[in-house]
Order: C-alpha cells, then sequence, then structure tokens
C-alpha cells in the first residue's frame, strides 16, 4: 500500500511538473525548455544539469517535438512506463485543448490590436527565459569540461550551423562522437 501512495504521488508530481512546462510555455519547443527544465532539475530535481544537456542534445537529433521527448524521457527514469504516459499526457493533451480552444478565439479576434499586442510582447519574455537557459548550461559546460574546450565546440558548432548551414543534428552527433573519442582523454 505504502509503494502505492508513493507511486500516486509522482504521477501527480510528474503530471504537474510538465503541465505546468507546456501550459505557460507560449512559442513552443524554445519557451517551453527552460521551464520544463526549471520543474525538472531545480524544482523537482528528477535529473541533473548534466543528464538535461544530454537528453536536450540527444532529444534534438531525433524527429518530432521536444518537449514530447523530454517528457517521455524523464517520465520513464522517474516512474517507469506509467510515468511516460503520465508525462506525455500533461505535455500533449492540455496543450491541444488550448490550441483548439485559442485558434477559435483568435480567428474571430485576429484583427483586434489587443490579440497582436499580445503576441508582440511576449517575445522579450521568451527570449529572457532563452538567454538565462543558455547560461546556465554554458556555465555548466565550462565547470565540467573547461572554458577554452566549451568555447571551441561553440565556435565550431556555430560556424557549422550558421556559415555552413549544416544540420543541427549533424552537428550535435559530431558533438556526441567528439565527446566519446577526445574528451575522456581532455578530462
Amino acid at each position: 500500500m505504502h509503494t502505492f501512495t508513493i507511486e500516486w504521488v509522482e504521477w501527480l508530481r510528474l503530471f504537474w511538473g510538465f503541465f505546468l512546462a507546456n501550459v505557460l510555455g507560449y512559442g513552443g519547443g524554445p519557451a517551453s525548455i527552460p521551464l520544463m527544465y526549471n520543474e525538472i532539475v531545480t524544482n523537482y530535481h528528477w535529473l541533473d544539469d548534466k543528464t538535461f544537456s544530454n537528453v536536450l542534445a540527444l532529444g534534438n537529433t531525433l524527429p518530432g517535438p521536444i518537449a514530447t521527448k523530454i517528457a517521455a524521457f524523464v517520465g520513464y527514469d522517474v516512474s517507469g512506463i506509467g510515468g511516460i504516459f503520465i508525462a506525455l499526457f500533461a505535455t500533449i493533451v492540455p496543450s491541444a485543448v488550448a490550441l483548439i480552444l485559442l485558434l477559435n478565439l483568435l480567428q474571430k479576434y485576429r484583427t483586434s490590436p489587443v490579440v497582436k499586442g499580445l503576441t508582440l510582447l511576449v517575445q522579450p519574455v521568451i527570449a529572457v527565459m532563452m538567454a538565462v537557459l543558455t547560461w546556465q548550461l554554458t556555465a555548466g559546460s565550462f565547470v565540467s569540461i573547461g572554458i577554452w574546450q566549451s568555447l571551441g565546440i561553440a565556435v565550431v558548432a556555430f560556424w557549422a550551423m550558421q556559415i555552413r548551414k549544416i544540420h543541427p543534428a549533424f552537428v550535435i552527433l559530431a558533438a556526441f562522437v567528439y565527446g566519446a573519442l577526445v574528451l575522456p582523454n581532455f578530462i
């Protein structure tokens, strides 16, 4: 009975954590990832910074929305198969329902200056959330592999994606290979 109660509590925490992150994550993945980070790493301590970074990087190499991949991984890690379903449900269903309702509302009032203002003024908040997440992940990288190694990888990744136009999935895979082959000798 005690284990059953603990499992229910964990399922409620999974639901609430992913529900909050995804309902408040206006703008999709870029906005919900910092919120998911806050719930997963800071609030509930399901993963540490390094593991979250790895899940985020690997999730970006796979097809489909990043939020569902993170939810599935964390759900399984926290509570097995049941955790997957709870985390995915909390990630997908509220957003789908809200999307249907809001699209109908936005369609009705699409020419309203209030609606235009709402969508424009939330963008700086999303930019700050992404900057904070970038800072946190960068600081963790500086600590774990050093500032010069981190900056070198960042410069090469920037060059590959922005100058050479290589798809981010391939850049992430290259970083995984580099990490597997070179970093064990470096650290």
